[in-house]
């Protein structure tokens, strides 16, 4: 679904209007304005709708890190990485540690959109492409 220019417009709008003075969502604010736009539908309500929600899924993932490991990590480490990611990224930052085998070795940290792949499978992958 392709959605218009003032349908974006509109949802960033109504976004910036549930972010406070730190950049922070309100789940309740969110929760009133698609309240209000399913209650008056404005034309192009869907296309403002899914823009926004596209908003604030984007600003949500901004705010989690995913982990990954090929082994348990030690707690020193883990606490290190809690301290490092949260100084980039500010004091609100949730973290998820998962195992995955698969990565070989290494970590593998995905903030938002970022990604930073470490892992031995990774650096295999890189080795083979350049040798292709």
């Amino acid at each position: 679904m392709k959605i218009s220019k003032d349908a974006n417009r509109a949802a960033r709008q109504l976004f910036k209007a549930c972010v406070d003075s730190n950049g922070r969502l309100h789940g309740s604010r969110i929760k009133s304005v698609i309240k209000r736009l399913a209650e008056t539908k404005p034309r192009g309500y869907l296309g403002i709708v899914t823009a926004f929600g596209r908003l604030v899924r984007l600003e949500i993932e901004k705010r989690r890190a995913v982990i990954e490991s090929a082994t348990v990590l030690t707690p020193a480490l883990t606490e290190q990485l809690r301290a490092d990611l949260q100084k980039k990224y500010g004091e609100d930052l949730e973290l998820e540690f998962h195992i995955n085998p698969e990565l070989l070795g290494g970590l593998r940290v995905q903030v938002g959109s970022h990604v930073w792949d470490g892992s031995v499978r990774a650096k295999l992958e890189a080795l083979r492409n350049n040798l292709a």
